[in-house]
């Protein structure tokens, strides 16, 4: 008797159980639904919000409609006009980052010996503030997954830093990397081809397009291990990567080449002009950029040789002979040579 009532027991509490987490699930999914309705346009459905911040209001770029007014701007309510005002005037310290592996949440102990005030510290005090400094660093790598993080962020700024990329696809590439040590891709693969893929993959979602072999030469793995790294977290992870335009690479190639804005302009309208006639399909995005580039200096009266435009893009002169001809015979171009 006592155990088919300890059974009826059981089986109770499980039941309050599971309708509790049904009722839990109802409501986040309740949440979830008002917060996607608030982030769409209640006019035509569009999802493409703009904030206006000198009306305070919220505003659809497709129709018009003001979805929100007189909204409350988050921001500092003080001014600064350089960084010695801005650094006086913050009272919040350095926002949260993806790029350091605790978050940047933790305590950084200056390597300066000087307090708050400005002052130095006494030779007395010198001995405990080193000890403090070197603790502080150790405790702050605490075990294996923290230290694969560490050296993998490390290596990820040099070589950003060396590419020259900006802060977006920094912090892009380190979720991507944080999101395979999460999924367990990093097991039988180095560190290094790993972060350099995934700075690959950073590069390609923020329209800043990097070649395999301008990341191969500032990474420490061959060309090969990283787009095969490349290919595995995209698969593992579900990236959805749209192959890399040809415009993507014209400013930073008419930037290298020394070339006005005009030169840029004819060369992005030949690119589009090619990509209607599915020119650019099947054929190297670097080496179909170098070729308009080459163009459009002719065109605008800014000659570059073939030698200094292909040195510049990273393909051979071949290629942007082969590649020029078949847009000027295709688009009707006269180049007079």
């Amino acid at each position: 008797m006592v155990e088919v009532e300890r059974v009826r027991y059981s089986d109770t509490s499980e039941r309050e159980k599971m309708r509790a987490m049904i009722k839990a699930r109802r409501e986040k999914e309740k949440n979830t639904d008002v917060e996607n309705k608030a982030l769409e346009c209640p006019e035509c459905g569009s999802r493409n919000l703009e904030q206006d911040y000198e009306r305070a209001e919220l505003v659809c770029a497709d129709c018009g409609l003001v979805v929100d007014a007189d909204f409350v701007d988050e921001g500092p309510e003080w001014r600064a006009f350089d960084h010695d005002q801005r650094m006086k005037r913050s009272r919040v310290g350095a926002p949260m980052t993806y790029t350091i592996h605790d978050k940047g949440l933790s305590t950084m102990i200056d390597w300066r010996n000087r307090d708050s005030y400005g002052k130095s510290i006494s030779s007395k005090n010198r001995a405990q503030l080193y000890r403090l400094r070197k603790w502080q660093r150790r405790i702050r790598v605490s075990n294996a997954t923290e230290r694969n993080l560490a050296f993998a962020l490390s290596e990820l700024d040099r070589m950003a830093s060396a590419l020259g990329l900006p802060r977006t696809v920094r912090e892009t590439a380190a979720v991507v990397y944080r999101k395979a040590v999460d999924k367990n891709l990093i097991r039988g693969r180095s560190i290094e081809g790993v972060a350099a893929a995934a700075l690959y993959a950073a590069c390609r979602q923020c329209s800043v397009p990097r070649t395999l072999d301008e990341i191969g030469e500032v990474s420490r793995v061959s060309r090969k291990e990283i787009g095969r790294t490349y290919r595995f977290i995209s698969r593992e992870l579900s990236l959805k990567l749209m192959p890399t335009s040809p415009i993507d690479y014209v400013p930073r190639f008419c930037s290298g080449l020394t070339l006005k804005g005009e030169v840029q302009s004819r060369g992005v309208e030949i690119l589009r002009q090619a990509s209607e006639k599915e020119l650019t399909s099947g054929r190297g995005p670097t080496g179909v950029a170098a070729a308009a580039i080459y163009i459009a200096s002719i065109l605008c009266g800014e000659r570059r040789t073939q030698r200094e435009v292909a040195d510049v893009a990273g393909v051979t002169e071949v290629t942007i002979r082969n590649r020029y001809k078949e847009l000027a015979e295709e688009l009707d171009i006269e180049i007079i040579l």
